[in-house]
């Protein structure tokens, strides 16, 4: 792929010449590349990630046709569009990397703490907390800090029995990829 700048001949050229190049804008310059060629025949995983793919691009089409969809997924620039940050967004699930479970005790006003990540951002991360039979305890939010990747859920109802409770932690992000860990007590 070349890149050009500044060139008066290429200045401002988009779109395909014969079967030979296609022209590209980007932050003001014109890319120039040979004109994509698609496979004779596709496997079943090409034709999974063709799809995948195709949502992708529908995905970030409508996260980046408002005002807040532009300017949420334009602050995370690295040198990508905000659609081409969408897209990969779309692609990437959070990870929850640790569930903190030290500082609950089963009493009203506890803390669980929850690292989870993600290629951009983590949307929501709930809490769900089961006692060791399968019957709900409570549920509910986790509130962020500032940098978004530390959540805190502060319990509301006392537990008298920890073993064998289960607690759920689910992330989610912009595109609505859900990433699902379990701990029992």
């Amino acid at each position: 792929m070349a890149k050009q700048k500044g060139n008066v001949v290429t200045y401002g050229l988009s779109g395909k010449i014969g079967d030979l190049l296609v022209f590209r804008q980007r932050d003001g310059k014109t890319i120039v590349s040979k004109i994509p060629k698609a496979p004779k025949t596709e496997s079943e995983n090409q034709k999974k990630h063709r799809k995948r793919f195709q949502q992708a691009v529908i995905y970030a089409k409508a996260a980046t046709s408002t005002p807040e969809g532009k300017a949420l997924y334009g602050a995370a620039k690295k040198c990508r569009t905000p659609f081409n940050t969408a897209v990969s967004d779309f692609f990437n699930t959070p990870k929850i990397e640790n569930i903190d479970l030290y500082a609950y005790t089963g009493t009203v006003g506890d803390k669980i703490r929850i690292m989870a990540t993600d290629d951009f951002a983590v949307k929501s991360v709930h809490v769900q907390i089961n006692n060791a039979d399968g019957s709900l305890v409570e549920e509910g939010e986790a509130v962020p800090d500032v940098t978004g990747q530390l959540w805190t859920y502060t319990t509301t109802q006392n537990n008298d029995n920890l073993n064998g409770d289960k607690i759920v932690v689910s992330a989610c992000d912009h595109p609505g990829n859900i990433t699902k860990e379990e701990q029992i007590l």
